[in-house]
């Protein structure tokens, strides 16, 4: 019987993939919103809330946001994992990271619901 050392918290094939999926997203919304505004008329505040009030819209800018914070999580997280190796000071970045992930969520999102 061959025994395994268990080692970390098992993210692996499951952040790998969530990372890849994630950039996908945001490399399309990425692509859609560049294509538009090069494509439309001239940016300016007003064309700017027509383009953002849409449902349509602020709903894929909001899976933007959430793929961002989440890909960034994941990047994030394992840097600390790799390399402070101190379990206190890991977790305590761990959780700044994560209250700063979420802040900037909500703020985005609260800036997104205003227009």
């Amino acid at each position: 019987m061959v025994k395994r050392i268990v080692v970390g918290a098992h993210y692996g094939l499951k952040d790998w993939l969530a990372q890849r999926i994630t950039a996908a997203v945001m490399a399309v919304y990425t692509l859609l919103l560049a294509t538009r505004l090069l494509l439309g008329p001239t940016l300016d505040r007003e064309v700017w809330r027509g383009l953002m009030s849409g449902t349509i819209m602020r709903f894929l800018t909001f899976l933007f946001i959430v793929c961002l914070c989440y890909h960034a999580w994941v990047g994030v997280r394992d840097i600390w994992m790799d390399y402070v190796k101190p379990t206190a000071l890991r977790l305590t970045l761990h959780a700044l990271t994560l209250l700063g992930l979420v802040g900037c969520a909500g703020w985005a999102t609260r800036i997104l619901w205003s227009i």
